[in-house]
This record gives structure tokens, sequence and C-alpha cells, in this order.
């Protein structure tokens, strides 16, 4: 079953370092890693930092536009009230039918705030409790949405995977 997932991390290291967890996860078959990316934040930053990478080339593609388009709308729109609300907006229209809710995007987007860091997560056949308890001591939040087979074509279809 393929995960969209999302763990916040309370430095803007954090998710840097949950990669190189999830890589021995990997290496282990705990995970299999489709497409991640890293909202690193510094806390005097008046914006995040990101680095997404393509881990599957072949199903990458998609997952990166959605990515990258849905990381953008929740960051880098105005920082102003209704503008925010507005790029909640647009993020949630191009999830649409992926089971991956407005409130899922307003959570995200309230939790990732100067200091802290983000790893953006799709994911098939993971073992999250064992790979959870991998980040034991990283100071992570977990935020996911499942994703059923139907949801996990919709949005590969809408951005191209």
């Amino acid at each position: 079953m393929t995960t969209f997932t999302v763990w916040k991390f309370d430095d803007p290291d954090g998710a840097s370092h949950a990669v190189s967890i999830l890589k021995d996860a990997q290496s282990d078959k705990l995970i299999k890693i489709v497409d991640h990316a890293v909202v690193s934040w510094p806390a005097d930053a008046s914006k995040p930092l990101t680095d997404a990478v393509h881990d599957d080339k072949r199903r990458g593609t998609g997952w990166g536009a959605f990515l990258g388009g849905a990381v953008g709308m929740l960051f880098f729109a105005p920082v102003i009230g209704a503008a925010v609300g507005a790029g909640i907006g647009r993020a949630f229209k191009a999830s649409d039918g992926t089971g991956i809710t407005k409130d899922d995007l307003e959570r995200i987007r309230a939790e990732v705030t100067p200091g802290t860091s983000a790893l953006f997560l799709v994911t098939d056949h993971a073992n999250m409790d064992l790979v959870g308890e991998r980040f034991h001591g990283l100071n992570q939040k977990l935020i996911t949405t499942n994703l059923t087979e139907a949801e996990r074509d919709t949005l590969l279809e809408s951005f191209g995977g």
C-alpha cells in the first residue's frame, strides 16, 4: 500500500538526519521509498529551504510533481492570512481524490514553522511502526495519510506518474 507521510522535527536538521535513517531502513527492507522531500526552516529565515529527490526514478516523477507543488503552495505562498488559506486551497484541489485532506494540509502548514524541519515521504510496503522506532530521540511528530490503490492511481494520473 502506498503511504504519504509527513514527519515533523523540532530542529532544522532533523529531517535531513531522518533521511539517512530511512535509507538504512530501506536497506533492511522495512520500507520502500518512492519519493521524498525535505523542508528545513532555520529559526532566523523568512522561508524554508527545500530539497526533493526522486528515489524511484520509474515511479517518482508523478510523486515529485505532487510533493513539489504541495510544498510550494504550503510554504512559499505569501504568509498573510487569506493568501495562506488560498495556497492550502490550491494544494487541496491538486490532491483531490488522493485521500489527503484539507485538514492534513492545514495541520502540516501550522506545525512546520521556523526552527523546525519536515520530511515529506511517499513509501510502499512500509512497516511504519519499526521505522518509527528508528526515529526515537529525534523529537519528531508523525502526520500520515494512507492512500488506497484508487487514490494512488488518481494522484499518479493527475501528476503524470
